[in-house]
């Protein structure tokens, strides 16, 4: 019966990923991509390609099958179309010697490009899908170039470094000598720097796109993680060069990443995009939620984040046009009183102090910061957040925060907590408290918070409001003018918590 089945999979979608760094490209996510791009390229045998990320070869697969239709009036011999594609018009960089074969395997039919079963007949075994092994380039134990902590990838001979070559040069167009139409991949997104793992690892995606971009393509595309639209560990720099540029002409927005890449969660979701050198204009903004679709027309630099939803943008508009200060500027830093997660209880202490550990009591002269603090009631917040690498559950709704927790004066915390606000009755405690969980205050810190670390910066849209007013979700959206479809998409989006929760 399977055999008599017009089933017939691709190989390239049944790959495992490397891992949640390194991750495979479906072949039907390629091909969103190369839908993007101008279709005369698929007929103009003078275009030439680059997948400088190669890990699968699928970006190039699927832009030779595009060539070998598109040329097949201008090169009518099935040969002579394939070895013009393949010698001068695709041109790979293999990210480790192992995907320099498989790449190579999916492009020529043969892991070496001189070998036998080679479809197209390369002088070398790489052919234009190229890998050398390339060094760190170690100062202070980082790599100059990536931060790549020397301790995990100062290794031996036989081992991969992890050093792409793309980001480890300084002059990236020696590469090949040539200039490209095309640059398009799915980049390595991080390495360990020897500070953790996860999103507290440090970013390398920005280098890739930056690098591509001293090439000079007509165009560019690539696949990242979205936690760039809000910054953070090394990417503000990166966040404001793609907010403020223009000829980033087409935005791909996948809140959960696993509507794009099956079986793979990436905090914050990911995006794609095209840039194009020779045309600026206004941005065409698609996100995707449980293949839904919400198009707008905008330039990304509205704000200094990026919000990935229409709806979600009209609502911030109108939460600033009614009241411009924020919350931030009343939540505390990363370590409110200068106290680190490992701190020793000391039982002859003057001060409660509330831990990851649990609770205790400590000495005054331990605490280094937050002293106005000390003596007021206040509102403990936990930094990381209750939504598993800031993904929405099986309902697509979102908690954002867990521990929300009113505390009383001589009350401290550690780094596992933030502050919001210092008051001086508990009435106005509680009900920042009841701010905090109303379903209008988390949504608006969820259009920035893309990773499970909570911090000031992400109540940058939430309204700085008297709390000697107990507020509900009901009043916040009249106070604010949200209509029914706004105040649906914010139900939709976020969990309920129960007010005495």
């Amino acid at each position: 019966m399977l055999l008599n089945s017009s089933y017939n999979p691709d190989v390239l979608s049944c790959l495992a990923n490397l891992s949640s760094d390194e991750v495979f490209t479906p072949p039907a996510l390629a091909n969103e991509m190369l839908d993007l791009l101008p279709a005369e390229l698929w007929s103009n045998k003078d275009a030439r390609f680059l997948d400088p990320v190669c890990k699968s070869g699928v970006f190039l697969r699927e832009i030779a099958k595009r060539l070998l239709k598109g040329l097949e009036n201008e090169i009518p011999d099935l040969q002579k179309r394939i070895d013009h594609i393949f010698h001068n018009q695709l041109f790979g960089i293999a990210i480790t010697e192992l995907t320099g074969m498989l790449s190579r395997r999916s492009l020529y039919c043969s892991k070496k490009a001189d070998g036998e079963y080679s479809i197209s007949r390369f002088d070398t075994d790489q052919g234009n899908i190229i890998f050398e092994r390339t060094d760190h380039r170690w100062k202070n134990k980082k790599c100059e170039f990536c931060g790549a902590s020397q301790g995990e990838y100062d290794r031996s001979e036989d081992l991969e470094t992890h050093a792409y070559q793309l980001i480890h040069t300084n002059e990236p167009e020696k590469i090949f000598n040539m200039k490209f139409d095309v640059i398009i991949g799915n980049p390595p997104y991080q390495l360990n720097d020897g500070g953790g793992t996860g999103s507290s690892a440090r970013p390398i995606y920005h280098s890739f796109v930056q690098q591509a971009k001293k090439l000079n393509p007509r165009y560019l595309s690539m696949i990242l993680p979205a936690r760039w639209y809000s910054g953070g560990k090394g990417l503000d720099e990166f966040r404001m060069e793609m907010l403020k540029d223009r000829r980033i002409r087409n935005l791909t927005d996948y809140a959960d990443s696993r509507e794009c890449f099956p079986g793979v969660d990436i905090a914050g979701g990911v995006c794609f995009f095209l840039w194009n050198r020779d045309q600026e204009g206004i941005c065409r903004v698609t996100t995707v939620r449980k293949s839904d679709q919400d198009v707008s027309e905008r330039y990304l630099n509205e704000f200094d984040s990026f919000i990935r939803d229409n709806l979600a943008l009209k609502i911030i508009k109108k939460v600033v046009a009614v009241e411009p200060s924020s919350l931030e500027s009343v939540v505390s830093s990363r370590m409110p009183f200068g106290l680190t997660s490992n701190i020793k209880f000391d039982p002859s202490g003057d001060l409660d102090v509330i831990s990851s550990s649990g609770t205790g009591r400590i000495a005054h002269e331990k605490v280094s910061a937050g002293f106005d603090l000390i003596d007021n009631w206040k509102v403990l917040l936990s930094k990381a957040s209750n939504d598993h690498g800031g993904q929405p559950d099986r309902a697509g709704k979102r908690r954002i925060f867990s521990r929300i927790e009113v505390i009383p004066p001589r009350t401290v915390c550690s780094e596992s907590y933030l502050v919001v606000g210092k008051y001086g009755t508990r009435e106005e405690a509680e009900n920042m408290a009841a701010y905090l969980k109303t379903q209008f205050c988390r949504f608006l810190v969820s259009t920035i918070l893309l990773t499970q670390n909570i911090t000031r910066g992400k109540f940058a849209f939430v309204p700085r409001l008297s709390m000697t007013v107990r507020w509900t979700d009901a009043k916040l959206f009249r106070k604010f003018g949200l209509d029914g479809e706004e105040i649906d998409f914010v139900n939709q989006l976020i969990r309920p918590i129960d007010s005495e929760s």
